[in-house]
């Protein structure tokens, strides 16, 4: 990939990971204070609910801060963009919908083919 390519990439990933981080200090900070105010059960039901809905987004965010850490060092290394299964060239278009893709579109449906047939079985 042509270098001017990979700064806007860079860009990209480093704008998104930003984005995550900031939003991460905002909800953990919510979550410490809404359950001091609530008595009645079915609030704190609710609430638990939220919370526990807030918790499985955040580790989601997470893993998403690790892979685009992991782009991010392949855009270092001049590794991004290449499918780490078969070594083409990622096309842009897919890097674009999705910034931390490790695999060309033909090796990730075919992942995911085997994927889907592993768990038939």
């Amino acid at each position: 990939m042509e270098q001017e390519r990979l700064e806007f990439f860079r860009d990209l990933l480093n704008q998104r990971l930003e984005a995550l981080l900031e939003g991460a200090g905002n909800t953990i900070g919510n979550l410490t204070e809404e359950r001091e105010s609530l008595t009645d059960t079915i609030d704190i039901a609710s609430m638990e609910s939220n919370r526990d809905f807030t918790l499985r987004l955040q580790d989601r965010e997470r893993r998403l801060v690790g892979k685009i850490k992991a782009a991010l060092k392949r855009v270092d290394d001049e590794e991004y963009g290449v499918c780490i299964a078969c070594g083409d060239d990622i096309d842009e278009r897919r890097l674009m919908a999705r910034p931390v893709a490790t695999h060309c579109i033909d090796c990730k449906t075919e992942a995911e083919q085997m994927e889907r047939h592993r768990r038939m079985f």
